[in-house]
């Protein structure tokens, strides 16, 4: 039997006009995204319309992934602003019809 191999990620959404920034984590991100586009998430990124995937890092271990995210949730705006600018300076949207694009990191 062979094992299954995980991905989990740490990402930054946003909203519509740049103003708010979430950081979170998850094992399936598509999924994730449109949870959040949906507003199926209940709480902050629901009220603040925060739906807009701007940023994301890819990690196999998932204390990786929450160390990440706890990292992340301390910086300051502007050092998440710089981390995203870094990767995806036009701040596209990274989740765009059902699917995740690729960043460079």
């Amino acid at each position: 039997m062979a094992l299954k191999s995980h991905v989990y990620f740490t990402y930054i959404l946003t909203n519509k006009n740049n103003t708010v920034l979430y950081t979170g984590m998850t094992n399936d991100l598509a999924v994730r995204c449109r949870q959040h586009q949906e507003k199926r998430v209940v709480g902050f990124t629901k009220r603040y319309n925060v739906d807009r995937l701007v940023y994301y890092e890819v990690f196999r271990y998932v204390q990786e992934s929450i160390r990440r995210e706890k990292q992340i949730k301390g910086y300051s705006r502007a050092k998440k602003v710089a981390l995203i600018n870094n990767c995806n300076p036009t701040w596209e949207a990274l989740y765009v019809n059902g699917r995740v694009k690729r960043i460079e990191s």
